[in-house]
């Protein structure tokens, strides 16, 4: 089965001019049919600040009422996502710049109201893997921005991370996908100030342990819950690692059933 490289990245990786620049050049370098998957939060509190428009976060989410969906909508699917595009054109990549709605990629339920009303925030119903497959087989790299929408006119933010696994899991019948978790530590580390402390490879067991332990705990939990749920869906590979490092294959923390 032909390999397919998943890349999610987000962060300052995507905001910030030079390390914008040696991803894309990184990215540029892998072979074969790939999927670049990005967030853009910092870009989008900045401009609600500027608009004066308050981010409220819950637990690293973002509520996403009808003014901050205009300003997500503005830079996950325009700004930073436009930006790659050109990024990777100048590199003689062949991208096109998606969000969920475009070719019908991804179709979301608005998240139901509980005890926390995240607003236009969406949970994803389904992924066209074959309108995604017809653009990598044309030789077309797509560049995913993280939002969906529901089918009746809405636009609705997501989870870069739920994205790209999702993405994958959709993927996975029609490629051998491997997909990698870019950011700004060195992969999954015991003591985060400590560059020898990246744990090599994580199991399910292990993962358990290093919970009870709190040697992983906060965001990297949904990271990593992601991470093993799309592993059980039959994606081959799942890489959590640095951005500077993504484009090698034997760095950052690998996660195997």
């Amino acid at each position: 089965m032909e390999e397919l490289s998943i890349i999610k990245v987000g962060g300052k990786v995507v905001e910030e001019a030079e390390s914008l620049k040696k991803l894309l050049d990184d990215f540029s370098g892998v072979a074969g049919k790939k999927i670049l998957v990005h967030g853009g939060g910092r870009s989008a509190t900045a401009l609600a600040a500027k608009l004066g428009i308050e981010t409220k976060m819950v637990d690293g989410r973002r509520i996403t009422d009808a003014p901050m969906l205009e300003v997500v909508t503005m830079v996950y699917g325009g700004l930073v996502n436009k930006n790659i595009v050109a990024g990777l054109q100048a590199r003689k990549v062949n991208a096109i710049g998606l969000t969920g709605a475009d070719m019908n990629v991804v179709v979301s339920d608005k998240r139901a109201k509980g005890n926390i009303d995240y607003g236009f925030v969406g949970d994803i119903r389904a992924v066209d893997a074959n309108a995604l497959d017809s653009l990598l087989s044309a030789g077309t790299i797509p560049v995913i921005a993280p939002l969906s929408h529901d089918g009746k006119g809405s636009m609705l933010n997501i989870n870069a991370d739920t994205m790209a696994s999702t993405v994958a899991v959709a993927l996975a019948s029609k490629y051998k996908v491997n997909l990698v978790f870019c950011f700004e530590l060195l992969g999954v580390m015991k003591d985060v100030n400590d560059p020898s402390s990246v744990i090599n490879e994580i199991t399910p067991s292990e993962y358990e342990k290093l919970k009870q332990d709190g040697v992983i705990e906060g965001g990297m939990i949904p990271k990593l819950d992601n991470s093993f749920e799309a592993l059980r869906k039959g994606v081959s590979l799942v890489r959590i690692t640095s951005a500077n490092d993504f484009s090698r294959g034997d760095c950052g923390t690998a996660l195997r059933l």
